[in-house]
C-alpha cells in the first residue's frame, strides 16, 4: 500500500506547500527514496522521466534545510532545460521556506548568476560546464555542501560531461549525502558510484510501473526517404491533439519542422542551438496550442514540463532500445492513454527487435493511410461539421441566400452540392502523399518465429555503428585519432570543426566518442572541407586529426 506525504514526516512549510500543489500520495521513486534520504545515507534513484524524481530528492533536502553562508545542497543536471525545472520545483516546494535557488548554466552572461552567488544562495542547481566555470572564477563555493545530487547521469555521461561531473564531486566535502539518478545504470556510472558513493541504497523503479503498458504502440514500415510523406498521412487522420516527434540531429529536427510547415501542419523545432528565450517561446506556444507539433532531439527534450502530449512519433528509432522507452513515456501520463508510432526503414529492423525484448510487448505493424482511405476521411470530416452547423442552425444569412438561388430557379440539393465542393476547394491544395509500396514478407515470418518461441534475449543483437558508417543517408563517418582517455569532449568536436571548416555546427551529426578515438558523422557536401582543414585541429594545445573512416 502506498503511504501518502503525511506519513513521511516532513517539516509542515513543506507539507503546506506540497498540499497546496495537489499532491496527495508519492509516487513509487518518491515513496522509496525520500525516507531514505532523510536519514542521510548515500541513494542510487532508477526511473525514468516523468516518475515524480524531482520531488524525491527535492523534499528531502528541504527538509534538512538550515540556514548557513554558503550553499548547501548542489543539483547536477545535464541540460539548461532540466536545471530551470528543478530550480522552479525547489522553489515551489520551498517557499513557506523562504529558501534561495539558483539555476546556473551555460548561454548566460555571468554578472547576474555571480552577483546571486555573492549575495548568497542555499541550492545551487546547474549543468556541469557552467558550474566548472563558476569554481575556477573562485566564486562558487563548495566547502558547505551537505548534499550533492547527480540528475540524469546517464544524460550527463552520454553528453560528455562525466569527467566535469567527477571534478566537482572531487571539489565538495567527503562527508557529504549523494544521490544518484539514472534512467539507465551503464558501467561508467557505476564506477561514478563505486568512487564517490558510500555504500549506496538503492531504489529501482521496475519498468511494469512505468507508463509503456498505458501506451498504444504500433509501427509503420516505410521506405527512409518517404518518411515524411508518411508523417503527413498519419496527421489527416489520427486524432492528434498535441505531438511530439523525435529526431536524430539537430539539422534533421529544423528540416523536418520546416518542411511539416509548407504542408499546413504547425510544427516547430527543438534542439540545443536555441537560447533560453527562444526555446520558452515555442514551449509557451505549444502549451497554448497555438502549436501542434514539437520536433526535438533526445537531449533538447530532456526536462521538457509538458504532459498532454496525445501521440509520440519516432522519426528514427534510437540507438539504445532504453532510450525508446523515456521517449514514449512522454505521453500516456496522469491516468490518460498515449500513442507511439515508430516510421521503420528495413534497416532499422534489428532495433525493433531490441525494443521489443525490452519491453516483452511486441509492436503493432501497421498499414500506412492510402489515398481512399485519406479522401473518404476528409469526407466524414466535412459530414460531421455539416452536422454541427445543421444542430447549431445559426446561418441566417446564409438561408436567406440559399432562398434567393431557389427563386432564381436552382435546385436545393444542387445548391447543397454546389455549396460543399467551393467549402472543399482547399483539399486540391493538398494532394495524398506519395509513399511507394515496401513489401516485407521476411520481415513479419521473423517477427512470428520471435514470438511464436521465445522473447528475444537481447544477446548480440546490440546495434554498434561503427566504421565507416553513418548515422543516416547523406552523411559521411569520420574518426578522429583522440577519445575519452584524451578528454575530447563532443563540444571540442563540435566547435573546432565548425570554426575551422567554416561550417555551420548545426549540421554535423552523430557523434561518438570511444576511449582512445572518436567518431563523428559529417554532412557528404561538408567532407571536404572538414578534412582539408584536419590539421588546424585542437584540444588546447594539442592537435587532433579528422579522417574518412575505415570501411569495416
Amino acid at each position: 500500500m502506498t503511504p501518502d506525504f503525511s506519513s513521511l514526516n516532513l517539516r509542515d512549510e513543506i507539507m503546506q506547500a506540497i498540499t497546496e500543489l495537489g499532491y496527495s500520495e508519492p509516487t513509487p521513486i518518491q515513496a522509496g527514496m525520500i525516507p531514505l534520504m532523510l536519514t542521510g545515507v548515500d541513494v542510487v534513484g532508477q526511473a525514468q522521466t516523468g516518475t515524480g524524481k524531482t520531488a524525491a530528492f527535492a523534499l528531502p533536502i528541504l527538509n534538512n534545510f538550515v540556514k548557513q553562508k554558503n550553499p548547501q545542497a548542489l543539483i547536477l543536471a545535464p541540460t539548461r532545460e532540466l536545471a530551470l525545472q528543478v530550480a522552479d520545483s525547489m522553489n515551489e516546494y520551498g517557499k513557506h521556506l523562504h529558501v534561495r535557488v539558483l539555476a546556473v548554466y551555460g548561454g548566460q552572461p555571468y554578472g547576474p548568476q555571480i552577483n546571486s552567488l555573492q549575495r548568497g544562495v542555499d541550492i545551487v542547481v546547474g549543468t556541469p560546464g557552467r558550474l566548472i566555470d563558476l569554481l575556477e572564477r573562485k566564486v562558487l563555493f563548495l566547502n558547505g555542501i551537505k548534499t550533492v545530487v547527480l540528475d540524469e547521469a546517464d544524460e550527463m555521461l552520454n553528453m560528455g560531461f562525466i569527467e566535469d561531473v567527477e571534478t566537482i564531486l572531487a571539489s565538495t566535502p567527503e562527508e557529504r549525502q549523494t544521490a544518484l539518478f539514472s534512467a539507465t545504470m551503464p558501467p561508467r556510472i557505476r564506477k561514478l558510484a563505486e568512487r564517490f558513493m558510500r555504500d549506496p541504497q538503492s531504489v529501482v523503479i521496475k519498468r511494469d510501473t512505468l507508463t509503456v503498458s498505458a501506451i498504444e504502440q504500433r509501427f509503420y514500415m516505410v521506405h527512409e526517404n518517404h518518411k515524411t510523406n508518411a508523417l503527413t498521412r498519419l496527421f489527416e487522420i489520427e486524432p492528434i491533439h498535441s505531438a511530439l516527434i523525435f529526431a536524430r540531429t539537430r539539422a534533421e529536427t529544423s528540416t523536418l519542422a520546416n518542411e511539416l510547415v509548407v504542408r499546413g501542419i504547425p510544427a516547430e523545432a527543438i534542439h540545443g542551438d536555441l537560447d533560453q528565450q527562444a526555446r520558452e517561446r515555442v514551449l509557451g506556444r505549444f502549451r497554448a496550442n497555438q502549436l501542434k507539433v514539437l520536433v526535438a532531439t533526445d537531449v533538447a527534450a530532456r526536462g521538457l514540463d509538458i504532459d498532454d502530449i496525445s501521440h509520440v512519433f519516432n522519426y528514427h528509432l534510437p540507438d539504445d532500445a532504453e532510450v525508446y522507452v523515456h521517449r514514449i513515456g512522454r505521453t500516456g501520463r496522469a491516468g490518460k492513454t498515449g500513442i507511439a508510432i515508430t516510421l521503420l526503414s528495413p534497416k532499422e529492423k534489428r532495433r525493433l527487435r531490441e525494443v521489443e525484448a525490452l519491453t516483452k510487448q511486441p509492436l503493432t505493424k501497421k498499414e500506412l493511410p492510402t489515398p481512399e482511405d485519406i479522401t473518404k476521411h476528409r469526407e466524414s470530416q466535412v459530414v460531421e461539421k455539416l452536422k454541427v452547423w445543421l444542430g447549431r442552425g445559426r446561418f441566417k444569412r446564409e438561408l436567406e441566400m440559399v432562398q434567393e438561388l431557389i427563386e432564381a430557379g436552382h435546385d436545393p440539393l444542387n445548391i447543397a452540392a454546389a455549396a460543399i465542393k467551393i467549402s472543399r476547394g482547399e483539399e486540391k491544395q493538398r494532394p495524398v502523399a506519395e509513399i511507394a509500396s515496401l513489401k516485407d514478407e521476411r520481415f513479419e515470418k521473423g517477427k512470428k518465429e520471435r514470438f511464436g518461441r521465445r522473447e528475444g534475449s537481447g544477446r548480440g543483437d546490440k546495434m554498434r555503428v561503427r566504421g565507416s558508417k553513418a548515422h543516416e543517408e547523406g552523411m559521411v563517418r569520420c574518426k578522429i585519432n583522440k577519445g575519452k582517455a584524451h578528454n575530447i569532449r563532443p563540444n571540442d568536436i563540435v566547435g573546432q570543426i565548425a570554426f575551422h571548416a567554416n561550417i555551420p555546427g548545426n549540421i554535423i551529426g552523430k557523434i561518438r566518442i570511444e576511449e582512445k578515438v572518436s567518431f563523428v558523422d559529417i554532412p557528404e557536401e561538408a567532407l571536404d572541407q572538414v578534412l582539408k582543414h584536419s590539421g588546424n585541429y585542437k584540444i588546447g594545445k594539442e592537435k587532433f586529426s579528422v579522417v574518412k573512416a575505415e570501411k569495416n
